[in-house]
């Protein structure tokens, strides 16, 4: 915080340091849930997945309702209560 006011400097030195601990629970540092991707390094692949998410709410990929709630299942496993929050 000395070298820098930007607060999204500040941000994303603090996510290399700590983690982005849980984006679906109470825990603020740690490993995170993703598998396959590293926030400070894939950001091309965030900006992806983001655009096929929001084909997937647009409807543009048929039974995209049935696809988004079978992954919501599969990968937080009962954690998707936190997405309505």
């Amino acid at each position: 915080m000395r070298e820098t006011t930007d607060g999204f400097d500040i941000a994303r030195r603090d996510l290399e340091i700590r983690g982005p601990g849980e984006f679906l629970g109470a825990r603020q540092s740690g490993m995170p849930m993703l598998r396959f991707a590293d926030l400070t390094t894939d950001q091309w692949l965030v900006e992806q997945a983001r655009q096929v998410a929001d084909d997937l709410l647009a409807e543009k990929i048929p039974d995209s309702v049935d696809v988004i709630d079978a992954h919501l299942a599969r990968w937080l496993g009962g954690r998707e209560d936190y997405l309505k929050v």
